[in-house]
């Protein structure tokens, strides 16, 4: 389909296993179509919490410790001492992650059980508390900008799939009333991070800032942003003077000018 319509450019706008993780993206290298957001090896890097990490300390970003385990291993016993975060993988927009409060008498059980479709190793981390804050960078020819610092607060008590697309599932407090000295840690820490991935066009990094410890710890780079009503990226572009028409012109023109100078994404 997509070799009979032969368009200028794909705009990927897919979220998940296949859309973010490299498989859509090598799709559309080996049709040579030039697309959007980041390539094969920067989509599916950051797609690994594992691998993700490992890069992402090297450059220098803090990042939760824990690691990976078997699920079952994970079912039977606490492998962290409680609080802490089970979550899959390679997963996105919080799929598959449960918190571990102290106290609690036994791991998540789901875990084990025949429901669970996100892969045998999970992610262990353990649990920072504070605040949920957001940083969306462009990467612009000159180098990755970050844009603004979100604070995000859940209707839900955590940040999963409801608050992140149901409408009110969460509030967006822009810019995030944090000190200045943490709002440019917060904002040059996405900025490595969008390079020391490779990622190109928009990304949304994601932290937790313990204001008690004074502790910023990176989670996460999301390679294909969300673009609805309630998504960050357009909130925070907006923020800063750029209207959502323009920031999706700003992405099809990145991407577009990239493939010009000899790649596809």
């Amino acid at each position: 389909m997509l070799t009979k319509v032969a368009p200028d450019l794909v705009f990927n706008a897919l979220h998940g296993e296949w859309g973010e993780d490299g498989c859509v993206q090598g799709v559309l290298e080996t049709l040579k179509l030039p697309y959007t957001h980041s390539g094969v090896l920067a989509s599916a890097l950051a797609m690994d919490k594992a691998k993700a990490k490992a890069v992402l300390a090297a450059a220098g970003v803090i990042v939760p410790g824990g690691g990976l385990f078997n699920r079952h291993e994970v079912a039977r016993d606490h492998v962290l001492p409680p609080p802490y975060v089970v979550k899959p993988n390679a997963e996105g927009s919080s799929v598959g992650v449960f918190l571990v409060f102290e106290g609690a008498n036994r791991p998540p059980q789901d875990l084990a059980g025949p429901a669970w479709t996100y892969g045998e190793e999970v992610m262990v981390e353990p649990y920072v508390r504070g605040l949920e804050l957001a940083v969306a960078v462009m990467g612009e020819s000159n180098g990755p900008r970050a844009l603004a610092v979100t604070d995000i607060r859940s209707s839900t008590g955590f940040y999963d799939y409801d608050a992140k697309y149901a409408e009110g599932g969460s509030i967006h407090v822009l810019p995030a009333p944090i000190p200045d000295a943490v709002r440019e840690r917060a904002m040059r820490m996405a900025e490595r991070a969008h390079t020391a991935l490779g990622c190109q066009g928009v990304t949304r990094s994601d932290f937790r800032y313990d204001d008690i410890n004074d502790l910023l710890v990176l989670l996460e780079v999301n390679t294909q942003p969300g673009m609805t009503p309630t998504s960050l990226v357009p909130e925070q572009a907006d923020h800063v003077g750029v209207s959502f028409d323009r920031l999706v012109f700003w992405i099809v023109e990145d991407a577009y000018a990239r493939c010009s100078a000899g790649g596809t994404a």
